[in-house]
Parts: C-alpha cells; sequence; structure tokens
C-alpha cells in the first residue's frame, strides 16, 4: 500500500470509532429514557466531549492529506465526504446530549402512555437502525444500502407529523401530562434530526463511491 492509502485506511477507522460511540450514545440515550436513568444520562452528556474531539481530529487529519498528497479522484471524493459525514455525526451526538439533558432536568419518570401514543420507542429504534445500516453502508461502500435510508427516514418524517395530534389527544385525556408531553415532543423532534443527518450521510457515500452529487436533485434520491 502506498502511504496514501495507508492514511486513507486510518481515517475509514477513525470514521468507524466515531460512528460506533455516536451510535452508543442513542443507545445510551433510549435506555435512560426508558429506565429513567439519570446516572445514564450525565454519562451520555460527559461523553459527548469525545464525540467533539473525534470530530476536530478528523478535520484535522483530513486537512493535513490534503496538504500533504493533494488527493484525487475517488480519495478526493472519500477525504470530501468524510468531512461532510464527521459533522453531521457531531450534530448526532449533539442530539443525544440534548436529549440526555431532558432526562437530567425532569422533575420525575415521563408518562409512558406519551411514549407509547406516539411511537416514540419505535422511533427510537428506527434512528438507531438507520444510523447503524449509514455507518455499514459506508464501511461496505454499498449504495444500494445507502439508498435504502432515504425511505426509512420518510417513517421518522411520518411519526414526527403525527406526534402533535396525538400528545394533543393524551393531554385532553389527563391534563397533568403537559410538561411530559412537550418533552416527548422535543425528543420526537431531535430524533426526526437524527434521520435527516443520516440521509445526509447516505448522499455523502453515494457521492464518494458513484461519484453522484444527490443534494437538490430532482425527485427522490433513492431512484437515482
Amino acid at each position: 500500500m502506498t502511504q496514501l492509502e495507508n492514511e486513507i485506511r486510518d481515517i475509514k477507522l477513525e470514521v468507524l470509532s466515531m460512528w460506533n460511540l455516536v451510535e452508543s450514545q442513542l443507545r445510551k440515550t433510549r435506555s435512560a429514557i426508558l429506565n429513567f436513568d439519570r446516572d445514564l444520562a450525565r454519562e451520555v452528556v460527559l461523553k459527548e466531549k469525545r464525540v467533539n474531539a473525534f470530530e476536530l481530529k478528523l478535520d484535522r487529519d483530513c486537512e493535513n492529506i490534503f496538504a500533504l498528497y493533494c488527493p484525487v479522484a475517488v480519495d478526493l471524493r472519500f477525504l470530501l465526504a468524510v468531512l461532510k459525514i464527521n459533522n453531521n455525526l457531531e450534530r448526532i451526538g449533539d442530539i443525544a446530549e440534548g436529549i440526555a439533558k431532558y432526562i437530567i432536568e425532569a422533575l420525575s419518570d415521563f408518562d409512558h402512555d406519551s411514549f407509547m401514543g406516539t411511537d416514540l420507542l419505535k422511533m427510537f429504534d428506527d434512528a438507531i437502525s438507520i444510523v447503524a445500516d449509514t455507518r455499514l453502508a459506508f464501511e461496505k461502500e454499498d449504495t444500494i444500502l445507502a439508498r435504502s435510508i432515504f425511505k426509512r427516514d420518510e417513517v421518522l418524517d411520518r411519526i414526527n407529523a403525527n406526534a402533535i395530534n396525538k400528545l394533543a389527544d393524551c393531554i385532553r385525556a389527563d391534563t397533568g401530562i403537559v410538561n411530559d408531553a412537550l418533552y416527548v415532543l422535543s425528543i420526537i423532534r431531535k430524533l426526526e434530526r437524527v434521520g435527516d443527518q443520516s440521509k445526509n450521510m447516505a448522499e455523502e457515500v453515494i457521492f464518494f463511491v458513484e461519484a453522484k452529487v444527490l443534494k437538490h436533485a430532482e425527485g427522490n434520491p433513492a431512484n437515482e
């Protein structure tokens, strides 16, 4: 392998390590909500510093490769994709931290009827699965799997769109859960953004593997 190939391989391993950390943050946040585990939520908040450190290191490493090797073709596309994916992963880490802070701030356990009524736990599971499969698409350079993310993100969009009406029904049935309902709605809004960030990362996988830019493309990118 050439030195550039070694550097590219190391960058890919760094991205995958960061990805695994971000997935772990989401899984721990889900568990913290389900069990109202404030200690686990605090752990998520503390580990956000590691996610931020990953982001800064990856940015520096990519910049160094640009300066030393002037990469072209697929290597250039890969590094450009990594810079964007790096930013998307950091944002997902921020989302996990934000949800964890809700748990820390809450005065008591959330109303579980609000969970079930809005499909919050399903949304959490789907969001984690989408992040994991986008990682696999990146690792295996699998553009078919990357394209599948677009339709799966629509499921999160639907849950988000239906949440207000479902929570309104819960509040009409029990006005004492207003605060819980606001927390749940905020969490749903954040999880919807996890889908958006994953979709962005899937687009970057397709870009570096196939040299196709899907952002702002006409129609559904899954059909490209």
